[in-house]
């Protein structure tokens, strides 16, 4: 497991609800919602597509491909096409900076 990365701080998200980037040789998305963060893989499970072009609707991040939508706080997949999990890393506020730990 890796060390807890500085991704961010809370005022890059003053008009943005999410954010990709790569971290440790992975693509990314940290999300907001009610704020509170959230950093899942960029990827949806069903055809390799990107999450992050897709829209968040509360804590489900939408795949913009084919709908398949998935829970920011687990990575768990809630609907079909997409039948298994994405990654889902763990996030960390200290002050106004925001750390993610990229589970393996």
């Amino acid at each position: 497991m890796s060390e807890f990365v500085k991704v961010a701080s809370t005022a890059d998200f003053a008009d943005e609800c999410k954010i990709m980037l790569e971290l440790d040789d992975r693509l990314v998305v940290v999300v907001r919602v009610n704020d509170e963060y959230h950093c899942v893989d960029d990827v949806c499970t069903h055809d390799g597509g990107p999450l992050g072009d897709g829209e968040l609707d509360g804590c489900h991040l939408i795949c913009p491909r084919h709908g398949a939508r998935f829970d920011v706080t687990d990575g768990s997949a809630l609907t079909m096409p997409a039948t298994q999990a994405t990654g889902s890393h763990e996030v960390k506020v200290e002050s106004d900076d925001i750390f993610v730990r990229i589970n393996d």
